[in-house]
């Protein structure tokens, strides 16, 4: 080998010789001397011999400031192609590690100082394919294992791309093929290097690397989900570049892979996409045909949770809505002359989208819209998100063009509604509000009745809530009634006790009242239909305060007043529109939850249609109809009677309806029927003529009325099982014995004392404490005569029976039963004594017996 280089050395001189300097002369001496060094047997050889020649090529290396960069690339030119890229090239594959780097290293000296670096292309790229080029580049590992050799030479080939230009494309073949092996190195620098590299060769072959661009798009694919961002970055940049200056048929293999790293959770790769979306429909040579495609990508990029990625795909939509309304003057002659301005009821006017934005998305509407709203559903979170994002971003864009697509938005959006992620609904309320801002509301209505009357549902009326809102008031006061009048629809407003479903339906009526405001005067009467329907399910959906507050915004709209001035306006018609269907209420009837809530919060205009109510708690509460509903009945009529002079009788006007309460409510219910059913009913009768009597609206006349009729019933239901029964029974016969004074038939009213009697032994303390309390009401009222000619006898059985109980086991009835024996001492005190000083003796303690004696002698001596 030694003698080869003496031999070239001494060759006669050529063409290429004669052309040499001295510098070019004395570099090729010093080169021939260091060459044969190369060739030794021994890696220690090789190596200083590789050291050497990096010392000789860095001495070479010119100085002088005023030196020509051009002669000495010249004169290195010749001893480089000649002398040293052979050699080294042959170093790339010996056994040593160091050796091989050290020539890598020099042959990028090599490059950078030749004057004509693609000269060595011929050579360079076989070589570095031979080196990183593996048949099976998935499974099998290239031919250099050293990473760090690998990222060398792939350095060494950018660099070759990079000074080649574009000589490079008859070795076009060499270099893709090492490329599709880096690409998919096993070190992720490799790979960057390599993205690096494939951009560099696209701009540097642009009329050749078309033919070869698609074989990169699989390797760069496989890339793209790299565990390094870096990686990440770089592929999709490095697949910006490719498809730019390659075959634009790759986009569509492309698209699907950056449209999954629009949810990278590295902001600078969702910025990459961007920025490549963006370039692409800027200067794609063929990007029209791929606007479908394209726009949707860089569209979901202006919702991007990073406002720089934001601002960027904003910045760039901008841009290329500009170029393309350039591009096609012509086409929008007319609307660029007589523009017209932004729609008054535009939801944003301020950042509406230019002309050339809106036409764009305009006419690939119908292609791009079927696969967002198949996408709005699918079973992966973060694409439901960023399909509903991309929705509203379109429907702003493309504005009242949306009418044509109405029918398969609202029903995407009925679907979407429904979806458990919040984000996703938000978007779409806000696209609904985009289409009630764009599309008229006789349009959207004939669309959206059909569907809620064929399955109403929650999702619906958020859909309709949200598109009310989003409407001008000027287009949507026409159908204000019609759309309360099918709100307030049973199979709407009753179709279902679910809290989401009461809200949504309840916001429709706050969109209904926020927008049209005091137009809703009209049409009040369907608002409180739906407002009391929604308010009789609170106590399923805990929805009350939220519709009380509702009311109070219409209320003010009505007529500035509160909610109890709707309640006076409306109580009447409300109850006449429950009285059309109360013969068939059932226990279940929504309308019977909806009495309930118009009694209970009416308040004082409640005295104002005793005309309408009376008649229906008349019917509804007979023997005949659902026992659980008269239950719940009752229980509502007790409430408003406690407070009757602020409800029922705030008008003055109870006592009319006095005598069908009594005989047409109460009366039948406190009649005795078997069953336990039967007894919680009369108890609850029971119940509510205690609020009747306790609420103080009746006149004693009154009383002594409601007495002659109910009294054999109350003394019945002492004997109730019912505790609360027996009770109240015995408060209400002590105040209609106090009412009457004793001035009814002696008969009848003898016959109280022995049934009050009875509750003494009753198993409730309470009871019995009541009964004690009405039986010192019943001995004040027998006036003195009459009771000692009349009824002497039952004084002195009910003397011996109290006795008994004065020497209870419970303090509290014996304090009672003494206050009982107090009061009837006045009647016939010697009696009394007689019959306490016979069985004083046989208690266990004779204390209660002396205080009543010494009570009886000290008031004897008054008397």
């Amino acid at each position: 080998m030694a003698a080869l280089a003496l031999t070239e050395a001494a060759a006669p001189p050529g063409p290429a010789e004669a052309a040499e300097t001295a510098e070019a002369a004395e570099l090729s001496r010093a080169l021939s001397r260091l060459l044969p060094g190369l060739e030794t047997d021994s890696k220690l050889g090789r190596r200083r011999a590789l050291e050497a020649l990096q010392r000789a090529l860095e001495a070479a290396l010119p100085e002088a400031p005023a030196a020509d960069p051009a002669a000495a690339a010249a004169a290195f030119q010749g001893p480089w192609a000649r002398l040293l890229l052979p050699r080294l090239l042959r170093c790339l594959a010996d056994p040593a590690e160091g050796c091989r780097a050290l020539a890598a290293h020099l042959l990028g000296l090599g490059l950078r100082r030749a004057a004509r670096p693609r000269d060595a292309l011929p050579r360079l790229l076989p070589a570095l394919s031979a080196r990183l080029a593996s048949p099976e580049p998935a499974r099998r590992p290239p031919p250099e294992a050293c990473e760090e050799l690998r990222l060398a030479l792939v350095q060494l080939l950018r660099l070759a791309v990079d000074l080649g230009g574009a000589a490079l494309a008859p070795h076009l073949d060499d270099a893709v093929r090492v490329l599709r092996c880096t690409l998919l190195d096993p070190f992720a620098a490799v790979r960057r290097e390599s993205c690096a590299c494939a951009a560099s060769l696209a701009r540097a072959t642009p009329d050749h690397f078309h033919m070869q661009s698609e074989s990169l798009i699989g390797p760069l694919m496989q890339t793209i989900s790299h565990q390094h961002w870096k990686v990440r970055v770089a592929v999709i940049e490095a697949t910006g570049t490719v498809i730019q200056f390659g075959s634009g048929k790759s986009v569509d293999d492309v698209l699907p892979h950056f449209a999954q790293r629009l949810f990278d959770d590295v902001p600078q790769v969702r910025q990459a996409v961007t920025c490549v979306v963006g370039g692409w429909l800027l200067d794609l040579r063929d990007r029209y045909s791929f606007f479908p495609k394209l726009i949707p990508l860089l569209l979901s990029s202006c919702d991007d949770e990073m406002p720089a990625i934001a601002h960027a795909a904003a910045s760039l939509w901008e841009k290329i809505g500009l170029q393309w309304q350039q591009e096609n003057e012509e086409d929008l002659k007319d609307k660029l002359d007589f523009a017209s301005p932004s729609p008054a009821h535009h939801p944003s006017p301020e950042t509406r989208p230019g002309l050339g934005c809106r036409e764009l998305v305009f006419r690939n509407l119908s292609k791009i819209l079927p696969a967002v709203c198949h996408d709005i559903t699918d079973w992966v979170v973060g694409t439901r998100v960023k399909s509903a994002q991309l929705l509203a971003e379109l429907l702003r864009h493309a504005e009242d063009h949306i009418t044509q697509h109405l029918d398969l938005l609202l029903r995407t959006l009925l679907r979407a509604c429904a979806d458990d992620e919040g984000a996703v609904v938000s978007s779409c309320t806000r696209s609904a509000e985009l289409v009630g801002a764009f599309v008229s509301p006789d349009v959207f209505l004939r669309l959206m009745w059909p569907l809620l009357k064929k399955s109403p549902s929650a999702p619906g009326l958020l859909v309709l809530a949200s598109v009310i809102r989003g409407c001008p008031r000027e287009a949507l006061q026409p159908h204000l009634k019609a759309i309360a009048t099918e709100l307030a629809q049973a199979h709407i407003c009753q179709g279902a006790e679910k809290r989401v479903y009461g809200e949504n339906l309840l916001l429709c009526v706050q969109a209904l009242v926020s927008v049209c405001r005091e137009a809703c005067r009209g049409c009040s009467l369907q608002l409180m239909e739906v407002l009391v329907t929604i308010l009789a399910f609170a106590d399923a959906t805990g929805l009350g305060d939220e519709v009380q507050e509702t009311m109070a915004m219409l209320a003010v709209e009505e007529n500035g007043g509160n909610s109890q001035d709707l309640y006076r306006e409306h109580v009447g018609p409300l109850l006449e529109w429950l009285a059309g269907s109360h013969h068939d209420w059932t226990v279940y009837s929504t309308e019977l939850l909806q009495l309930n809530v118009l009694v209970t919060h009416t308040g004082p205009a409640l005295g104002t249609a005793l005309p309408q109510l009376v008649p229906i708690l008349s019917s509804c509460l007979q023997p005949a109809r659902d026992p659980q509903m008269r239950l719940k009945l009752f229980s509502t009529l007790s409430r408003v009677l406690l407070r009757a002079k602020e409800t029922l009788d705030s008008q003055g006007q109870f006592h009319s309806y006095l005598d069908t309460v009594i005989k047409n409510i109460l009366a039948p219910n406190l009649q005795w029927h078997a069953g336990r059913t039967a007894a919680a009913i009369r108890t609850a009768a029971v119940s509510c003529l205690w609020a009747l009597l306790s609420s103080e609206v009746l006149s004693a006349t009154q009383v002594q009325d409601v007495q002659q009729t109910l009294m054999p019933a109350v003394l019945a239901a002492l004997e109730e099982d019912s505790q609360t029964a027996r009770l109240t029974s015995c408060r209400i016969i002590s105040v209609f014995v106090k009412t009457s004074g004793g001035a009814t038939d002696p008969d009848k009213f003898i016959k109280i004392y022995p049934e009050l009697l009875k509750r003494l032994d009753d198993v409730s303390n309470d009871v019995r404490l009541a009964a004690a309390s009405a039986l010192v009401t019943w001995l004040q009222c027998i006036t003195k005569d009459t009771g000692k000619s009349q009824s002497q006898s039952d004084i002195q059985y009910l003397y011996r029976e109290l006795l008994v109980y004065l020497d209870d086991a419970e303090s509290t009835v014996q304090d009672a039963v003494l206050e009982v024996l107090k009061a009837g001492s006045v009647l016939f005190p010697d009696l009394l004594v007689t019959e306490t000083e016979a069985v004083m003796h046989k208690h266990r303690s004779p204390a209660y017996c002396e205080r009543l004696l010494q009570h009886i002698q000290t008031t004897l001596p008054v008397q």
